[in-house]
């Protein structure tokens, strides 16, 4: 079996699976408990909220653990919206954002609020310039990702930070899901005010995020109860998974930047494969990517076709955002390029991460030119 599915999510390392245990045994005390219990589990937290702090270079105080991705940006938007609403009601985000952003931008708009949904280049990049122009006089967010899920695209967040800088009164959340671990990203160096994480994207636990939320800014919370996590996320601790999240960091920062280099190595390398197999294209554009995501296309043939003929070989892969990737419908990321319908049907997502090899990239670029011959009998072209 060869894994290369790694955007929608990884495997646990083994060293975090032993953190996680360890912690469930010995440290399952409520950490807002008086007693020894209690106070033990509380240290635990504290620890992991300076690691991440750490990494992240800002203050411990700054960090709101999550249960992922999609509550960690659920709470920057809504909490933002809700709290800030008399300010404005006009919000600016993406065509090509995760549900967790998008839908959430779509459910606002039921509340009252208006959006602005940016367009994105052939790339599936957003424009600085149109970010510019969105802005309004009631604008109170902007919400961007740093790395788009499908393509592998960066978005010029540290632009857009650079920018809003002179609107104090406008507010910057950046969805760095897929980019944490992978590639730099220092919320206060880059202007941003709420950055969401999540575990499971680096061999962490499922289950567990971070919210980063900048010093001074206050949130609606959607979450109300014991007031955890000052009052931004009620609700008792998850322990072991902020442990294991804590440990995953470390090994991230152990790993240091060469499994960067060698994650964009067999990127390159795959790219390279993929586009000699006649029929084939590639989507994901060749410069200002991430390391870990390519994305192509082989119109004619329906991407599920291809997932399964693929895993009956041993190779686990996927078609979009895993979140929808059971619609039967194009990707909207890949239709916001600008893309035509059939290449987007057709559309095949490879994301690796430290764990693969260059070996394990040869095999598939071998095994997926058989099985693009195999099935072209049966493409509609």
């Amino acid at each position: 079996m060869i894994y290369l599915d790694n955007s929608a999510t990884t495997q646990p390392d083994p060293q975090v699976t032993d953190v996680v245990k360890r912690a469930m045994e010995e440290y399952y005390g409520n950490p807002s408990s008086l007693h020894k219990l209690g106070v033990d589990a509380e240290n635990v937290l504290k620890q992991a909220r300076s690691v991440v702090a750490q990494a992240l270079r800002c203050k411990p105080a700054e960090i709101i653990f999550t249960s992922g991705g999609t509550e960690s940006n659920n709470t920057a938007l809504k909490g933002v919206a809700l709290q800030y609403q008399s300010r404005g009601k006009h919000i600016i985000t993406s065509q090509i954002e995760h549900p967790s952003v998008y839908d959430v931008c779509r459910q606002l708009e039921d509340f009252g609020f208006r959006i602005t949904y940016l367009p994105v280049d052939a790339d599936g990049r957003v424009s600085l310039e149109d970010v510019k122009a969105a802005i309004q006089s009631d604008t109170i967010l902007v919400s961007l990702m740093h790395v788009n899920n499908e393509l592998g695209t960066l978005q010029p967040v540290k632009g857009v930070g650079e920018y809003l800088k002179q609107f104090p009164k406008i507010l910057f959340h950046v969805d760095a899901v897929q980019s944490f671990g992978k590639m730099a990203i220092a919320p206060r160096e880059y202007g941003i005010d709420l950055l969401s994480i999540s575990a499971h994207k680096f061999h962490g636990p499922r289950g567990i995020g971070i919210l980063y939320k900048r010093e001074g800014i206050q949130l609606q919370p959607l979450l109300m109860g014991g007031g955890q996590e000052a009052g931004i996320r009620s609700g008792t601790e998850n322990i072991p998974a902020i442990a294991g999240l804590a440990k995953a960091v470390r090994l991230l920062e152990q790993r240091g930047t060469q499994e960067t280099v060698r994650m964009a190595a067999m990127i390159s390398r795959l790219r390279e494969g993929v586009a000699m197999i006649p029929g084939c294209v590639v989507n994901t554009p060749e410069y200002g990517i991430a390391p870990h995501i390519l994305n192509f296309s082989v119109p004619g043939a329906k991407a599920e076709v291809l997932v399964h003929a693929l895993e009956e070989r041993g190779f686990f892969v996927s078609t979009k955002s895993a979140c929808s990737s059971k619609l039967n419908e194009p990707s909207r990321v890949l239709m916001a390029t600008g893309m035509d319908r059939a290449r987007a049907l057709s559309a095949v997502r490879i994301s690796v991460s430290h764990q693969n090899t260059m070996e394990e990239i040869e095999q598939f670029v071998a095994a997926f030119g058989e099985t693009v011959e195999q099935i072209r009998p049966y493409m509609n072209v």
